[in-house]
């Protein structure tokens, strides 16, 4: 059963920090790139960072380059995004997924809520 996990959300004031963890299973996670996205509010999911399978090769996208560090643990199969200098376009609810040529796998999981406000 592929499933996947998000944790590590909550409420932070501008210019804080939160790190999010991924537990994914049911797949041969080493095998894939893995990406965080989020989902602000009355907005469209968007893919913020990718990590390939070794961890070598990452992207950003360009609103969060800087601020936003991916990282993976293929002997946890974990996939984890550190979020540092929040501001309050950061508020979303978060989710990892594989991508398999550019596009999620699916099976999304609950995700968790990143609120930035003072």
């Amino acid at each position: 059963q592929v499933q996947f996990v998000e944790s590590g959300g909550g409420l932070v004031q501008p210019g804080g920090s939160l790190r999010l963890s991924c537990a994914a299973s049911g797949i041969r996670f080493s095998t894939y790139t893995m990406g965080w996205y989020r989902r602000a509010p009355g907005k469209q999911r968007e893919l913020v960072a990718t990590v390939a399978t070794r961890g070598f090769t990452n992207y950003y996208l360009e609103s969060v380059k800087g601020r936003y560090t991916i990282a993976r643990d293929n002997a946890e199969n974990q996939v984890y995004l550190q979020l540092n200098s929040l501001k309050p376009e950061d508020t979303a609810v978060f989710y990892c997924n594989p991508l398999v040529d550019g596009i999620p796998l699916g099976y999304w999981g609950q995700g968790t809520q990143v609120t930035v406000s003072s």
